[in-house]
């Protein structure tokens, strides 16, 4: 790693490509930034050869990491060192964390993915990033068994998207569908509960949907602006609405999907009185 690379060398130039969304489809990569996803992503590499393609990191993130260093070269990732400008290039911050990784995305089949599933967040017509991503995060964080991204909705290998997952991207399957009845087909043979989470629902998240979160369970949210597109919403065993005590208007995304999937967390593990 003797030569330093800049934002002209056509293999940082080509990572850059990355930040679009055509090129990431094209190629079947993805970038990431900053040390502590970089661990988890080597974490799958170490497991699934060649899930992690490159690693760009300045001198300075180098010198003070070199155990993360250590663990691509083992794994067969191709490090090099790179100008400041040059991992800047790689990034949509403003503070580049001088380490970019390029991975390889990974396209699970869903029906596969799905089987055995007790606990599925869908994502349905979400377009911001940052809510997905985070959505992501507290799927990993509640234990579900995937994340379902359904129709028209963001990309999971945008940065944003990536960022706001913090690794969670590597832990559990990122599923994805465009076709809403194959949404519906594939989550009925995972034999999954389809919940809509609906400021409007017909029942109000509590004790009264313990029955029903006790059974495997697909949470559908859709986005802030426009909720769960109709067809999805229409076709629904329940739309259950989380109570507002206060005088907000709703929740934001990532509030709501926290709530929801804990909430079947608790159903599906009930804890015994003491005797």
């Amino acid at each position: 790693m003797s030569e330093v690379l800049t934002e002209r060398t056509p293999r940082v130039a080509a990572a850059r490509k990355l930040l679009r969304r055509a090129a990431r489809e094209d190629t079947g990569r993805f970038l990431v930034e900053g040390v502590r996803p970089a661990y988890d992503a080597l974490a799958r590499a170490e497991d699934s050869p060649g899930a992690v393609v490159d690693l760009f990191v300045t001198d300075a993130v180098a010198d003070r990491e070199r155990d993360l260093l250590i663990r691509a070269r083992a794994a067969g990732v191709r490090t090099a060192i790179v100008t400041e400008r040059a991992v800047a290039s790689l990034t949509d911050t403003v503070h580049p964390q001088g380490l970019v990784l390029v991975c390889r995305r990974d396209e699970p089949d869903p029906t596969q993915a799905l089987a055995g599933a007790r606990l599925v967040a869908v994502l349905a017509g979400v377009a911001d990033p940052g809510n997905a991503g985070t959505v992501i995060r507290t799927a990993d964080a509640a234990g579900a068994d995937a994340v379902l991204l359904a129709g028209d909705t963001v990309d999971p290998y945008n940065p944003k998207c990536v960022r706001a997952s913090m690794g969670s991207l590597f832990h559990l399957p990122v599923l994805r569908e465009r076709s809403i009845d194959a949404v519906l087909t594939t989550l009925r043979a995972a034999v999954l509960g389809v919940v809509v989470a609906d400021g409007h629902g017909e029942t109000e998240l509590g004790p009264a949907t313990d029955d029903l979160l006790a059974r495997p369970t697909a949470w559908v949210l859709g986005s802030e602006a426009h909720g769960v597109p109709d067809e999805l919403a229409a076709a629904a065993d329940a739309r259950v609405r989380v109570p507002i005590r206060g005088r907000a208007e709703s929740l934001n995304l990532a509030t709501a999907a926290a709530v929801c999937l804990y909430a079947s967390v608790r159903a599906q593990n009930p804890v015994e009185a003491p005797r």
